[in-house]
């Protein structure tokens, strides 16, 4: 009876449009049925923010101002590592204000060195609720590292960081992405729960590692300070236009499947005085929106890890045996 009840209604529209009430006249098609959910409370997109602790982490010659005119090895490059600090010393403190604004909680990745140097701005960043994420212990490559070597890399990374904060990382990102095969175990062997070197999804999902459920949080570049920003040179307003454009997609989707957006912020570019007002404008327009809420990336692992709706994706298995 319903099926034939929209159909006259639809024809009453369409041929007299005065006889149907303007409300349903107006109403999107199925909206009669009712919404399937994919988030707690009926959220239909969640955001998650990451901001990474890095300062003092870096190798000689990292990314900078001046990576484009080098100084020779051997001798310090001062204006560059004043750059980095300025992390440590502005960035962080003004990103912490923006969320305790707004009190949202994000991701925070921190990396074991820069932790041990500025322990008051680890442990701001945990009293803030903040996640503490893994980053490994400096700036290094994890891609060609044995298994031991690397085993020994990313607990010192750890037990720094949990030692400093008292929160005991369950997430890790590697420097730029780059793990090696063994990598996942290595994280199982340490107790992480998940990791977000992958850019294959626009949800969280699943692989299995020596046949147990490991989450993914994909990462976005897309959405990335490090690569926008200072590699592109996009202005703050560019950035801003692109993160409204993929939070409409991505809400649109929101409507039929889970969705997520992931924003990238590191200490020295998105703690910078223009970058923060553009991530505010951001999320102002997107708590405009209903059914829009942040998580952090370890409460998103912790609920999609063994739910039955969550995808696997194996791609990887002949890694991770």
């Amino acid at each position: 009876m319903r099926t034939y009840y929209f159909i006259l209604v639809l024809l009453l529209g369409t041929l007299f449009p005065g006889a149907v009430p303007a409300q349903q006249r107006n109403r999107p098609a199925g909206a009669d049925k009712q919404a399937k959910t994919y988030w707690p409370n009926g959220a239909r997109l969640v955001i998650s923010f990451s901001m990474q602790f890095e300062t003092g982490g870096q190798p000689e010659g990292a990314e900078s101002p001046f990576s484009g005119n080098p100084l020779p090895k051997g001798r310090p490059d001062l204006p560059a590592e004043s750059w980095f600090r300025y992390g440590a010393t502005e960035g962080i403190y003004r990103m912490l204000a923006l969320w305790k604004k707004y009190d949202i909680k994000v991701t925070s990745h921190v990396v074991g060195v820069a932790a041990a140097r500025y322990p008051e701005v680890a442990r701001a960043i945990a009293a803030g609720g903040h996640e503490i994420a893994g980053h490994g212990l400096a700036w290094d490559n994890q891609w060609n590292m044995s298994y031991e070597q690397e085993l020994d890399f990313v607990r010192k990374g750890t037990d720094t960081v949990a030692a400093i904060t008292g929160q005991r990382p369950a997430g890790y990102n590697c420097n730029w992405l780059r793990r090696s095969p063994n990598t996942l175990k290595v994280l199982q062997d340490l107790g992480y729960i998940y990791h977000i070197d992958d850019l294959s999804h626009d949800e969280p999902f699943i692989t299995k590692v020596r046949g147990k459920n490991f989450v993914i949080i994909p990462y976005t570049l897309r959405n990335n300070d490090i690569v926008n920003i200072e590699g592109r040179h996009w202005s703050p307003d560019q950035f801003l236009a692109q993160l409204k454009m993929e939070f409409d997609q991505l809400y649109a989707e929101g409507a039929t499947q889970r969705r997520m957006m992931s924003v990238s912020l590191h200490d020295r570019i998105g703690g910078s005085p223009a970058m923060v007002q553009a991530v505010e404008a951001f999320i102002r327009y997107a708590r405009a929106k209903q059914g829009v809420i942040f998580l952090r990336k370890v409460d998103i692992a912790r609920m999609v890890q063994n739910d039955p709706a969550t995808p696997v994706d194996n791609a990887e298995l002949e890694y991770n045996q």
